[in-house]
């Protein structure tokens, strides 16, 4: 069994959120011994750009026109991402909240992995995910409480926004824990952050 740990957080030992996350993989590891983590760091990897080279590759492939060399080099590379992804059979994704949804690097990287043939496919009955039967958890991070029934939940397009991508590409089991508010006062943000802890371990034990 792979868990594929995706952080997106640039603050690292500093991070609430991969503090979090840090429970989880924990008891993850004691739980499951023989499991093989998978560490992503978003801030740090040398992701391609899906411009130029990679888009022409792209649009000759849906053209059935084989790439030149060069495109072909640059789409390589995604497709490298994209297939690494699948091969995974669970995923963590620890990120903060940024201005009312996700840091731009996650955006990049699922822009990256979101190929046609690889996470999905066309049929004639529609669109079809390919990666299913798949778990997933999300640890996310909240300067607000963005909960149900409070005036901020409208703002909230970071968990509609990953449970709309990742279910298109057939992951529908996903789980997420929200830690919030965290920077209303550091006596609230330890208690929240207490609570986390707890909900982590807790939610590690469900995989």
């Amino acid at each position: 069994m792979k868990l594929l740990n995706i952080i997106c957080s640039p603050r690292g030992e500093k991070s609430r959120t991969n503090e979090i996350a840090k429970v989880f993989l924990k008891t993850v590891e004691e739980k499951y011994p023989d499991i093989v983590i998978e560490n992503l760091d978003l801030t740090s990897a040398n992701l391609p750009i899906v411009l130029g080279d990679a888009v022409d590759a792209k649009y000759s492939f849906m053209a059935g026109v084989s790439p030149d060399e060069k495109s072909l080099r640059a789409w390589n590379e995604i497709s490298r991402y994209s297939t690494e992804f699948v091969q995974a059979d669970i995923y963590l994704i620890s990120t903060p909240m940024w201005n009312f949804s996700i840091p731009y690097r996650l955006k990049q990287y699922i822009d990256i992995i979101m190929q046609a043939g690889t996470m999905f496919k066309f049929t004639e009955s529609g669109v079809q995910g390919l990666a299913e039967n798949k778990k997933m958890f999300v640890i996310s991070s909240r300067g607000s409480d963005y909960g149900q029934g409070t005036p901020m939940n409208q703002f909230d397009f970071l968990e509609p926004y990953l449970r709309s991508i990742f279910g298109f590409g057939g992951i529908t089991d996903i789980s997420f824990l929200h830690a919030q508010p965290l920077d209303y006062s550091p006596d609230l943000a330890a208690s929240v952050m207490e609570k986390a802890r707890k909900d982590a371990e807790l939610l590690a034990l469900t995989i």
